[in-house]
């Protein structure tokens, strides 16, 4: 597949996305439907000004030109890794913290906070409605002061529709306004994920939401009386997922009785905003379990301090990058809990891996251990490979085992039940010489050992698939190119360089 055609494909699944038709698109750019039609084919040539155009209407990067520090990366591949890799903090935390910050009217300091561009996006977010954010010295330490009046209808709506977390303003936000606008929210292109769920979560606070009116943003009405009536309050997801888990978290925390959450989330983010929340007064029960209790206040004024926990998903890209190269690496601050069942499968298809003793996080709660790796000669698994809600293996974690699965003796059956077309990006691999057959938008069977081949590709605008596709050609012989890698630079923060430090060979390029 060439360049033109990556493209195209990238711009059809931001797209559909955002629930808009070619048609609707089309409008928005000023050209028509079939020209839309041929560009998502990769049947004709863009212009920059056309990519730019596509970008605003979309409400997200489809290209990088000249706006990012590393647009672009040259890899030359079938280098072993070899060193020491210490976890950063976890960027999924950092966010949901970010929006948990919104609660209190003291001043809120966490320590080490990933400096990413999903973390840059939320702060453009805060500091546009009147939140003050600094940054404090040179371990990444984060101030947030809130101010006494948000102003909503000042808010940066080009930062939000770059970033998923958006959606989780509603929380915080609901006790503060009547009625308020947020725009929809963007990120990552893994298919529509509906915000019903939030909707029928916080509609126990009186949280209304017209999502249907064209115009590209969330109405949101509150009913006053359900919000301050005092009775306990049962909230039943109808999905366990992690940021509607967060957004019912916050509107718990300021409603001044008690909150039963059942189908909630125990993944690691939640936990860390369950940590957060304790420290800042608000009474949790039943944190790491499926059925939280929380007892909140009307008001929270503290000066407060917290230290996110690591990153077990950056934890897991270190040990795919160290598996897929067959290289020995020392990964330390490894969050050990959210990462035993991947260890486990890991251990089925022949990795080595030792595990030290543990040890808790600055945080005091979260449980960390350092991993050593050793060149593995890996085989497929009997069973099939599947995501599963915490402590199943972790949903963002899925991915890499197509990398690694490309690497093992045999066929592996990878399920990615979860989001409607992330699957689809394990294809991308067989560009780079794997055997990948997908079955449909959600299975796909991967053959190997791989004889990994060089290549140029587009980064896929999904974050995890893009880093799987950079690991592989840190395997691959030969220079290859990816291109667009502002996916990558969302969650991870110098990734090229900290692999550059373990002996890897990549260097940053310029626009395209």
């Amino acid at each position: 597949m060439d360049f033109q055609t990556e493209i195209g494909k990238a711009i059809a699944h931001l797209r559909r996305e955002k629930g808009m038709t070619q048609a609707e698109l089309a409008e928005k750019i000023g050209t028509s439907q079939s020209a839309v039609n041929s560009i998502e084919k990769g049947d004709r040539n863009l212009s920059l000004e056309m990519v730019s155009k596509f970008s605003k209407a979309l409400g997200t990067q489809v290209l990088s030109i000249n706006d990012s520090a590393s647009q672009s990366l040259k890899i030359k591949g079938g280098k072993k890794l070899h060193g020491e890799i210490t976890i950063n903090s976890s960027k999924n935390a950092a966010v949901g913290l970010l929006c948990a910050a919104l609660l209190n009217d003291g001043k809120t300091t966490f320590h080490h906070l990933a400096r990413i561009e999903e973390v840059y996006r939320i702060i453009e977010v805060l500091e546009s409605i009147g939140v003050k954010c600094k940054w404090v010295n040179r371990r990444k330490d984060l101030e947030i002061i809130s101010p006494r009046d948000i102003k909503i209808k000042n808010l940066n709506v080009a930062a939000a529709r770059r970033t998923r977390s958006v959606i989780m303003l509603m929380g915080p936000l609901l006790h503060k306004f009547e009625s308020f606008q947020l725009p929809y929210a963007g990120g990552c292109s893994l298919g529509t994920r509906t915000v019903d769920p939030h909707m029928k979560a916080l509609s126990v606070f009186g949280l209304k939401v017209d999502a249907k009116n064209n115009t590209g943003v969330y109405d949101v009405a509150v009913s006053q009386s359900k919000l301050h009536e005092g009775t306990p309050k049962k909230i039943v997801l109808i999905e366990r997922g992690d940021t509607v888990t967060e957004n019912a978290l916050f509107a718990a925390a300021l409603y001044p009785g008690k909150t039963t959450i059942v189908g909630a989330s125990s993944n690691y983010m939640v936990q860390d905003v369950c940590f957060f929340l304790q420290k800042l007064g608000v009474k949790i029960r039943g944190i790491g379990t499926t059925t939280l209790v929380v007892e909140g206040r009307s008001k929270f004024n503290k000066d407060i301090e917290y230290w996110p926990s690591e990153d077990p998903i950056e934890a897991m890209s270190f040990i795919a990058a160290a598996l897929v190269t067959k290289s020995e690496m020392k990964i330390t601050r490894a969050p050990i809990e959210f990462l035993e069942m991947e260890l486990e499968v890991l251990k089925t298809m022949h990795a080595k891996i030792d595990v030290s003793e543990e040890y808790l996080a600055m945080n005091e709660r979260t449980r960390l251990a350092d991993l050593t790796i050793h060149e593995s000669k890996l085989v497929a698994p009997i069973d099939k490979i599947h995501p599963m809600p915490f402590p199943g293996l972790n949903i963002d974690n899925l991915p890499f085992f197509n990398v690694i699965a490309a690497t093992a003796e045999g066929r592996t059956l990878i399920h990615d039940w979860v989001f409607e077309n992330r699957a689809i990006y394990a294809a991308d691999l067989s560009k780079l010489n794997a055997k990948v057959e997908l079955l449909d938008a959600h299975r796909v069977y991967i053959e190997g050992p791989t004889n990994w081949h060089a290549g140029e590709l587009v980064a896929p605008p999904a974050l995890r698939p893009a880093v799987v596709i950079l690991i592989a050609m840190l395997a691959a012989p030969g220079t290859s190119i990816l291109r667009n890698t502002y996916s990558i630079d969302r969650g991870y923060q110098d990734f090229a360089r900290r692999l550059n430090h373990l002996g890897a060979d990549i260097t940053t390029l310029g626009g395209v």
